[in-house]
């Protein structure tokens, strides 16, 4: 075999759990001068695979999964990821390289191979599968993935399950709950308008299951669901505090601040922007659906809506990220504005922080590695004083 190129064989496997021997038709991509024959000793863990017929899954041959989240520094893996995105970059010496950022449900790792190529680089698919063959290793505080070779992996062979996160909530007792706060809306317009947006159920089956976010905070299936009705826990909490507040306005805000992210993200295979999403954004969007459902209200009633808790609550939409530079339109102007913008931000930060710790690869240490959204580490143990 020469190995400054990619190779593309049929490659025997050997499997060292049993005696059987599993056998499966590979094209692997394998780093330049990577010296040695390509045929690996797997490593074994309980979970269906191809028998040698192709004709189904050798059940005793199932090895379990390993997430990204169980993974540790200095381990041999042989395992199949979502490629979430890649990159051909160039080393201080003129060589080529790939960075990737590969995911299962557990969450993202970082993975490199060094002495690629362009070929190596294009045989990576984005947004598709692939089985690695490398190691794990720890960059300044971070666990990344040194890929030894790799190949594409066949979508009909992947268990969903494992690459799509999901809440580890009950999805129908969260959307009960919050609307059992909705119903606490007294003033009638508001809860007519969020009725409207309750009644429609195909919007209600994607706010059941849109993530949050793509990275920052809740981006996982039930995401959006779980953060909102978070956010309208809280704002009960606080309302008694200050009387001055409009409940109705507030709760009525927290429901439809991140609606349009319905439509603006999808996880099918990876959280994504949709083409609205990029072009859009959910900010707007929820705000035009906020104007449309009040516009069917007036022809529903034969009343006109009122104009003013339009612009109030679309006020809320446009103005809950808190900053120009965050992506806010307007920056907050009413109090419950500004409370809709602190309550979003506190559940979103108690999310990345918490994650933090527990997604943490090195256990020895007070403080996680640097977190770049956060600006800081965070420490471990506050929990116990």
């Amino acid at each position: 075999m020469k190995p400054a190129r990619i190779i593309s064989r049929c490659e025997a496997i050997s499997a060292s759990a049993g005696t059987s021997r599993v056998v499966g038709i590979n094209v692997w991509l394998y780093r330049m001068g990577t010296p040695g024959s390509p045929s690996r000793t797997l490593i074994h863990r309980k979970r269906p695979v191809f028998n040698a017929a192709g004709d189904g899954y050798n059940t005793a041959m199932a090895p379990e999964r390993r997430y990204i989240s169980e993974l540790v520094p200095n381990e041999s893996i042989d395992e199949v990821f979502l490629v979430r995105d890649k990159d051909l970059r160039t080393t201080k010496k003129g060589g080529l390289y790939v960075v990737a950022t590969l995911a299962d449900r557990s969450g993202t790792v970082t993975a490199r191979m060094w002495d690629a190529n362009e070929a190596i680089f294009q045989g990576i698919p984005t947004d598709g599968f692939l089985r690695i063959k490398g190691r794990t290793d720890e960059y300044k505080g971070t666990l990344q993935i040194i890929i030894e070779a790799c190949r594409p992996y066949p979508v009909e062979k992947v268990v969903m399950a494992d690459f799509l996160a999901t809440t580890q909530r009950d999805v129908e007792a969260m959307w009960s709950d919050l609307l059992e706060i909705m119903r606490d809306i007294r003033d009638e317009p508001l809860r007519l308008l969020i009725k409207k947006f309750t009644e429609d159920q195909a919007l209600v089956a994607a706010y059941k299951k849109a993530p949050a976010a793509m990275v920052m905070h809740h981006p996982f299936m039930g995401g959006l669901l779980e953060h909102t009705l978070n956010i309208a826990k809280l704002a009960k909490v606080i309302l008694p505090l200050y009387p001055g507040l409009n409940g109705d306005l507030l709760l009525a805000g927290v429901f439809v601040h991140d609606i349009g992210k319905t439509a603006e993200l999808t996880s099918d295979l990876a959280i994504k922007y949709t083409d609205r999403g990029q072009l859009i954004g959910h900010i707007v969007m929820a705000c035009i659906w906020v104007q449309e459902k009040a516009d069917l209200l007036t022809d529903e009633l034969g009343d006109v809506f009122p104009a003013k808790t339009v612009m109030l609550l679309q006020h809320l939409i446009l103005s809950h990220h808190g900053e120009h530079e965050y992506g806010s339109p307007k920056l907050p102007a009413i109090p419950e504005a500004f409370a809709l913008h602190y309550l979003d931000n506190l559940d979103a930060k108690m999310f990345m922080t918490f994650n933090a710790i527990d997604t943490d690869v090195d256990p020895s240490s007070g403080f996680t590695a640097y977190m770049r959204q956060l600006e800081t580490q965070v420490y471990k143990h506050s929990d116990k004083l």
